[in-house]
Protein backbone atom coordinates (compact mmCIF):
# COMPACT_ATOMS: atom_id res chain seq x y z
CA UNK A 1 0.00 0.00 0.00
CA UNK A 2 3.03 2.36 0.92
CA UNK A 3 3.74 1.61 -2.85
CA UNK A 4 0.12 2.59 -4.48
CA UNK A 5 0.31 6.05 -2.87
CA UNK A 6 3.79 6.58 -3.54
CA UNK A 7 2.89 8.71 -7.18
CA UNK A 8 -0.22 10.54 -5.59
CA UNK A 9 0.89 14.08 -5.64
CA UNK A 10 -2.55 15.42 -5.92
CA UNK A 11 -5.64 14.10 -4.40
CA UNK A 12 -9.72 15.04 -4.95
CA UNK A 13 -11.31 14.75 -1.70
CA UNK A 14 -15.39 13.80 -1.85
CA UNK A 15 -17.93 14.05 0.77
CA UNK A 16 -20.80 11.40 0.66
CA UNK A 17 -22.90 14.23 2.97
CA UNK A 18 -22.66 16.50 0.31
CA UNK A 19 -24.06 16.89 -3.42
CA UNK A 20 -22.20 16.78 -6.38
CA UNK A 21 -23.50 16.08 -10.01
CA UNK A 22 -22.72 13.74 -12.38
CA UNK A 23 -20.95 16.54 -14.81
CA UNK A 24 -19.03 17.53 -11.57
CA UNK A 25 -18.12 14.23 -10.88
CA UNK A 26 -16.79 13.30 -14.52
CA UNK A 27 -14.85 16.46 -14.40
CA UNK A 28 -12.87 16.03 -11.23
CA UNK A 29 -12.19 12.12 -11.93
CA UNK A 30 -10.69 12.53 -15.62
CA UNK A 31 -9.10 16.16 -14.41
CA UNK A 32 -5.85 14.30 -14.25
CA UNK A 33 -5.86 14.14 -10.30
CA UNK A 34 -3.87 10.85 -8.85
CA UNK A 35 -6.87 9.46 -6.81
CA UNK A 36 -9.68 9.79 -4.93
CA UNK A 37 -10.39 10.36 -1.40
CA UNK A 38 -13.95 9.91 -0.10
CA UNK A 39 -14.18 11.02 3.49
CA UNK A 40 -15.81 13.57 5.91
CA UNK A 41 -15.94 14.23 9.67
CA UNK A 42 -19.93 14.33 9.92
CA UNK A 43 -23.17 12.89 8.09
CA UNK A 44 -21.24 10.32 6.63
CA UNK A 45 -23.42 6.76 6.21
CA UNK A 46 -22.87 3.33 4.83
CA UNK A 47 -25.51 4.60 2.20
CA UNK A 48 -23.89 7.57 1.66
CA UNK A 49 -20.57 5.84 1.02
CA UNK A 50 -21.66 3.32 -0.86
CA UNK A 51 -23.48 5.17 -3.22
CA UNK A 52 -20.64 7.93 -4.21
CA UNK A 53 -18.42 4.30 -4.53
CA UNK A 54 -20.56 3.26 -7.42
CA UNK A 55 -20.57 6.39 -9.14
CA UNK A 56 -16.90 6.40 -8.59
CA UNK A 57 -16.14 3.28 -10.21
CA UNK A 58 -17.23 3.93 -13.56
CA UNK A 59 -13.90 5.72 -14.03
CA UNK A 60 -10.53 4.46 -14.02
CA UNK A 61 -8.36 5.66 -11.04
CA UNK A 62 -7.55 4.73 -7.24
CA UNK A 63 -9.87 5.62 -4.67
CA UNK A 64 -9.80 5.28 -0.92
CA UNK A 65 -11.91 5.35 1.68
CA UNK A 66 -11.13 7.45 5.32
CA UNK A 67 -12.87 5.66 7.67
CA UNK A 68 -14.17 7.78 10.10
CA UNK A 69 -16.92 5.78 11.33
CA UNK A 70 -17.44 2.33 11.94
CA UNK A 71 -20.97 2.22 10.38
CA UNK A 72 -19.62 3.76 6.47
CA UNK A 73 -17.28 1.10 6.17
CA UNK A 74 -17.61 -0.16 2.68
CA UNK A 75 -15.75 -2.83 1.00
CA UNK A 76 -14.99 -2.26 -2.53
CA UNK A 77 -12.41 0.64 -2.14
CA UNK A 78 -8.44 0.29 -3.36
CA UNK A 79 -6.81 1.70 0.51
CA UNK A 80 -8.39 2.15 3.71
CA UNK A 81 -6.75 5.10 5.21
CA UNK A 82 -6.91 5.04 8.82
CA UNK A 83 -7.07 8.40 10.55
CA UNK A 84 -4.97 9.00 14.13
CA UNK A 85 -5.16 12.17 15.87
CA UNK A 86 -2.30 13.11 16.72
CA UNK A 87 -2.65 16.40 18.82
CA UNK A 88 -5.87 15.47 21.01
CA UNK A 89 -5.37 14.58 25.01
CA UNK A 90 -8.71 11.80 24.35
CA UNK A 91 -7.52 8.48 23.44
CA UNK A 92 -10.23 7.79 21.59
CA UNK A 93 -9.09 9.12 18.51
CA UNK A 94 -5.38 7.86 18.88
CA UNK A 95 -6.77 4.02 19.55
CA UNK A 96 -9.96 3.68 21.65
CA UNK A 97 -12.35 3.25 18.49
CA UNK A 98 -9.44 1.60 16.37
CA UNK A 99 -9.98 -1.14 19.42
CA UNK A 100 -13.60 -1.46 18.95
CA UNK A 101 -12.96 -1.81 15.20
CA UNK A 102 -10.80 -4.80 15.48
CA UNK A 103 -13.03 -6.25 18.50
CA UNK A 104 -16.26 -6.06 15.98
CA UNK A 105 -14.80 -7.07 12.82
CA UNK A 106 -11.60 -8.97 13.84
CA UNK A 107 -10.75 -11.14 10.63
CA UNK A 108 -13.01 -9.57 9.00
CA UNK A 109 -10.06 -6.99 8.03
CA UNK A 110 -8.52 -6.68 5.29
CA UNK A 111 -4.98 -5.74 7.11
CA UNK A 112 -3.29 -5.55 3.36
CA UNK A 113 -5.19 -2.65 2.17
CA UNK A 114 -5.36 -0.40 5.46
CA UNK A 115 -2.69 2.47 5.50
CA UNK A 116 -2.68 4.50 8.84
CA UNK A 117 -2.41 8.46 8.99
CA UNK A 118 -0.64 10.22 11.64
CA UNK A 119 -2.93 13.34 11.79
CA UNK A 120 -1.89 16.86 13.01
CA UNK A 121 -5.16 18.94 13.29
CA UNK A 122 -4.46 22.56 13.07
CA UNK A 123 -7.30 24.45 12.81
CA UNK A 124 -9.37 24.70 16.20
CA UNK A 125 -12.65 26.04 13.77
CA UNK A 126 -13.39 22.56 12.06
CA UNK A 127 -15.48 20.14 12.72
CA UNK A 128 -13.19 17.56 12.73
CA UNK A 129 -11.29 20.13 15.37
CA UNK A 130 -14.05 20.11 17.61
CA UNK A 131 -15.23 16.08 17.14
CA UNK A 132 -11.63 14.92 18.23
CA UNK A 133 -11.08 17.56 20.77
CA UNK A 134 -7.95 18.18 19.02
CA UNK A 135 -5.67 20.97 20.61
CA UNK A 136 -4.96 23.77 17.58
CA UNK A 137 -3.43 26.13 19.02
CA UNK A 138 0.12 24.64 19.42
CA UNK A 139 3.41 26.16 17.89
CA UNK A 140 4.94 24.96 14.79
CA UNK A 141 7.65 23.44 16.70
CA UNK A 142 4.84 21.11 18.19
CA UNK A 143 3.85 20.37 15.22
CA UNK A 144 7.01 19.47 14.25
CA UNK A 145 7.50 17.21 17.22
CA UNK A 146 4.29 15.10 16.54
CA UNK A 147 5.38 14.63 13.18
CA UNK A 148 8.30 12.95 14.17
CA UNK A 149 6.42 10.88 16.24
CA UNK A 150 4.67 9.73 13.72
CA UNK A 151 7.13 9.48 11.10
CA UNK A 152 10.05 8.04 13.67
CA UNK A 153 8.52 6.35 16.58
CA UNK A 154 5.16 5.18 14.91
CA UNK A 155 6.35 4.53 11.50
CA UNK A 156 3.28 5.56 9.88
CA UNK A 157 3.13 5.85 5.89
CA UNK A 158 1.34 9.41 6.25
CA UNK A 159 1.84 12.16 8.39
CA UNK A 160 -1.22 14.65 7.45
CA UNK A 161 -1.33 18.32 8.07
CA UNK A 162 -5.58 19.06 8.38
CA UNK A 163 -6.18 22.59 8.65
CA UNK A 164 -9.99 21.50 7.16
CA UNK A 165 -11.52 25.05 6.18
CA UNK A 166 -8.58 27.60 5.86
CA UNK A 167 -5.14 27.74 4.45
CA UNK A 168 -3.01 26.76 6.99
CA UNK A 169 0.29 28.06 8.02
CA UNK A 170 3.06 27.28 5.31
CA UNK A 171 6.01 28.18 8.18
CA UNK A 172 4.42 25.59 10.25
CA UNK A 173 4.12 23.33 7.64
CA UNK A 174 7.70 23.70 6.49
CA UNK A 175 8.57 22.78 9.75
CA UNK A 176 6.98 19.71 9.58
CA UNK A 177 8.34 19.23 6.66
CA UNK A 178 11.74 19.41 8.11
CA UNK A 179 11.02 16.79 10.81
CA UNK A 180 9.78 14.22 8.50
CA UNK A 181 11.73 11.36 7.00
CA UNK A 182 9.80 8.49 5.75
CA UNK A 183 6.29 9.36 5.91
CA UNK A 184 4.69 10.77 3.41
CA UNK A 185 3.36 14.29 3.83
CA UNK A 186 -0.29 15.10 2.95
CA UNK A 187 -1.35 18.73 3.60
CA UNK A 188 -5.28 19.73 3.11
CA UNK A 189 -7.07 22.81 4.34
CA UNK A 190 -8.42 26.04 2.23
CA UNK A 191 -7.05 25.25 -1.25
CA UNK A 192 -9.11 27.52 -3.18
CA UNK A 193 -7.33 27.94 -6.25
CA UNK A 194 -3.71 27.76 -8.04
CA UNK A 195 -2.02 29.99 -5.59
CA UNK A 196 -2.74 27.87 -2.36
CA UNK A 197 -1.86 24.94 -4.19
CA UNK A 198 1.26 26.07 -5.77
CA UNK A 199 2.18 27.04 -1.86
CA UNK A 200 1.26 23.46 0.18
CA UNK A 201 2.86 21.40 -3.23
CA UNK A 202 5.95 23.11 -2.80
CA UNK A 203 6.21 21.89 1.04
CA UNK A 204 4.58 18.49 0.91
CA UNK A 205 4.45 15.20 -0.84
CA UNK A 206 0.75 15.56 -1.74
CA UNK A 207 -1.89 18.01 -1.46
CA UNK A 208 -6.10 16.91 -0.71
CA UNK A 209 -8.21 19.25 -2.42
CA UNK A 210 -12.05 18.88 -1.12
CA UNK A 211 -14.22 21.91 0.30
CA UNK A 212 -13.53 24.16 -2.96
CA UNK A 213 -15.14 21.45 -5.02
CA UNK A 214 -18.55 22.41 -3.74
CA UNK A 215 -18.20 25.94 -3.94
CA UNK A 216 -16.34 26.52 -7.36
CA UNK A 217 -15.36 23.91 -9.25
CA UNK A 218 -13.64 25.68 -12.14
CA UNK A 219 -10.97 26.76 -9.22
CA UNK A 220 -10.96 23.35 -7.86
CA UNK A 221 -9.98 21.66 -11.13
CA UNK A 222 -6.85 24.33 -11.46
CA UNK A 223 -5.30 22.89 -8.89
CA UNK A 224 -4.75 20.03 -10.62
CA UNK A 225 -2.37 21.17 -13.00
CA UNK A 226 -0.72 23.70 -10.06
CA UNK A 227 0.19 20.82 -7.69
CA UNK A 228 1.56 18.79 -10.69
CA UNK A 229 4.06 21.70 -12.17
CA UNK A 230 5.42 22.85 -8.48
CA UNK A 231 8.50 20.86 -7.91
CA UNK A 232 9.22 20.33 -4.44
CA UNK A 233 11.40 22.40 -2.38
CA UNK A 234 14.20 20.34 -1.16
CA UNK A 235 15.42 21.48 2.39
CA UNK A 236 18.36 20.61 4.35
Amino acid sequence: MRQMIQPWRHIFKLDPDRELGEEELAAICLSGTDAILVGGSTGVTYDNTIDLLSRIQQYELPCALEVSDMEAIVPGFDVYMIPMVLNTPDPAWMTGHHRKAIERFGSLIPWELLLAEGYIVLNGDSAVARLTAAECSISADAAGAYAQIADKLMQLPVVYVEYSGRFGDMDTLRTVRESVEYSRLFYGGGIIGREEAEQAAALCDTVVVGNIIYRDIEQALLTVDAVKKTPQIHLD
